[in-house]
C-alpha cells in the first residue's frame, strides 16, 4: 500500500502514527514539511483530499497564528494558504494519506482507518 505521512518528529502524535504503520509493516513516504514547505497548489490539493477546510487543520496555539490574526473571520481562503505556505508550524499534523482517503492523525490511532 502507498503511503505517505506529512511528519514532524518532535511531534508525539507523528512519532505515534509512523510507529503505527511500522509496526504493520509499512514505511511510508515521509514529507518533511516543516523542512521542505508546501507550496499554495500542493497544500490547496491535500486538503482538497481531506475534504475539510484548512481553517480545521490550523495549529491555533502557534505563534504565527495570532501574530497574523488568522482567527478573524475576514481572513480569506487565499489569506489562510499563503500563511501557511510561509509558515508551516501552522499545519497540524501528522497528516497521513493512503489510497483510503487522507486523515489528520490526531490522535494517532486514527491511522488505523486508512490502512
Amino acid at each position: 500500500m502507498n503511503v505517505t505521512i506529512y511528519h514532524n518528529p518532535r511531534c508525539s502524535n507523528s512519532r505515534g502514527a509512523l510507529a503505527l504503520l511500522r509496526e504493520r509493516g509499512m514505511e511510508p513516504t515521509i514529507v518533511d514539511y516543516l523542512g521542505h514547505p508546501l507550496d499554495v497548489p500542493a497544500l490547496k490539493a491535500l486538503v482538497g483530499r481531506m475534504g475539510v477546510p484548512l481553517r480545521e487543520l490550523l495549529r491555533t496555539k502557534e505563534a504565527a497564528y495570532a501574530e497574523l490574526d488568522l482567527g478573524s473571520p475576514e481572513r480569506t481562503e487565499a489569506e489562510l494558504y499563503a500563511a501557511v505556505a510561509a509558515h508551516p508550524i501552522l499545519l497540524n499534523r501528522p497528516i497521513v494519506v493512503t489510497p483510503k482517503g487522507a486523515l489528520l492523525c490526531r490522535p494517532p490511532e486514527r491511522v488505523l482507518e486508512l490502512l
